[in-house]
């Protein structure tokens, strides 16, 4: 099994990283490959609803970015799909947001790829809305037919300057719970 994480934050190497680098760790004790794929020096343009994907039916989107296309090959051939983003102004960040219409159209398009995938989310904030982005990001997991597990609490941190999500020591039980949980998940699954 192959897990990719994707990381939606503007900051490599920062709170949102640490978490998804902490599920990567669980995943690889559990004998799952895993990927990190950092946004942050990435452009993802916006979906422009255009449709197109539903005419070509080949798994590419007409909009032609630099990377738009490499990342969404790397999520249509996992098996579990990780998504982190810090709380931008009460919901993930733009990048994450253009990466997840365009997948789930192109994705749509050609028979549902990201359907009954593993996977979940990931989300850190400096004080408040991590409880909104989280849901943001789980619907795109729940209309993609994706399976998500619970942990001991939901998947988010506290945290504002790189490495403080550290502290949250509750954050941290609860990822690496998580994390255990899509292991026990995805040995279910492949039994």
């Amino acid at each position: 099994m192959k897990a990719i994480a994707i990381n939606g934050s503007a900051r490599a190497a920062g709170n949102t990283e640490i978490l998804l680098d902490k599920c990567l760790a669980v995943l690889a004790g559990g004998g799952i490959t895993g990927e990190l794929i950092r946004l942050s020096d990435k452009t993802i343009n916006p979906c422009r609803a255009c449709g197109a994907c539903f005419k070509s039916k080949d798994n590419t989107c007409i909009m032609q970015d630099d990377n738009f296309q490499s990342i969404y090959d790397s999520m249509r051939d996992a098996d579990i799909i990780l998504l982190g983003s810090p709380v931008y102004f009460g919901s993930a960040t733009a990048n994450l947001t253009a990466l997840l219409d365009r997948a789930g159209y192109v994705g749509r398009a050609n028979g549902n790829v990201f359907s009954r995938k593993l996977g979940g989310p990931v989300v850190v904030a400096r004080r408040a809305g991590q409880n909104f982005t989280l849901a943001q990001i789980l619907f795109w997991f729940m209309i993609m037919d994706m399976v998500v597990p619970g942990s001991s609490y939901w998947n988010i941190g506290f945290g504002r300057n790189p490495g403080e999500i550290s502290d949250d020591a509750e954050a941290v039980a609860t990822i690496t719970h998580f994390a255990e949980n899509l292991v026990w998940l995805a040995k279910k699954v492949n039994a």
